[in-house]
């Protein structure tokens, strides 16, 4: 069924309001994956917080154009599922890298982070990413390490002194 000129402005508009709003992008080939397949990815990606779409190349590179996934124009040739991450920037990749070990037909083609270009064979380092809460972890982490080294050696100090004359006493209370 063809698509009114109203109907491919608002598929644009919608694309091109969540791509402005993404961290990270995925298009991926789906040719011969069946309806229930390509359900199962959709079910999977709302749960992680990943948009996903089948759009025609050309109203994908119209919605891309003033974005900063407009460095994947070249590369949508064929049938692509598009996939935007709301999240961090990994959740799309921790979405669609096991299901595309799961199934040979889906092949990712493109994945763009903050305006940039990756090879399709970097998906598994985007989905190791950590998430917003990990990395805040880790840096609060990092953080706190100093200080808590400080603490422990200057507790060192009156420890020694306490070990050294408990060490004292038992000599005196042995002779």
């Amino acid at each position: 069924m063809a698509l009114n000129f109203a109907q491919k402005e608002a598929i644009v508009a919608e694309v091109a309001e969540v791509a402005k709003s993404a961290y990270s992008a995925i298009a991926a080939e789906y040719r011969g994956l069946t309806v229930e397949q390509l359900t199962k990815l959709r079910v999977e990606a709302r749960k992680a917080g990943v948009y996903v779409r089948v759009v025609k190349n050309t109203l994908a590179k119209r919605a891309l154009e003033d974005t900063d996934f407009a460095c994947m124009r070249d590369g949508l040739t064929g049938p692509m599922i598009l996939a935007f991450s709301q999240d961090d920037p990994g959740s799309v990749a921790r979405v669609l890298e096991p299901f595309a070990k799961e199934h040979d037909k889906f092949q990712v083609r493109i994945i763009a982070l903050g305006g940039k270009l990756l090879a399709p064979t970097e998906i598994g380092n985007l989905a190791k990413m950590p998430t917003y809460d990990q990395a805040i972890s880790l840096l609060m982490a990092t953080m706190k390490a100093p200080v808590q080294k400080l603490a422990a050696t200057l507790n060192e100090v009156p420890g020694k002194l306490v070990r050294t004359v408990a060490a004292i006493r038992d000599a005196k209370e042995a002779a």
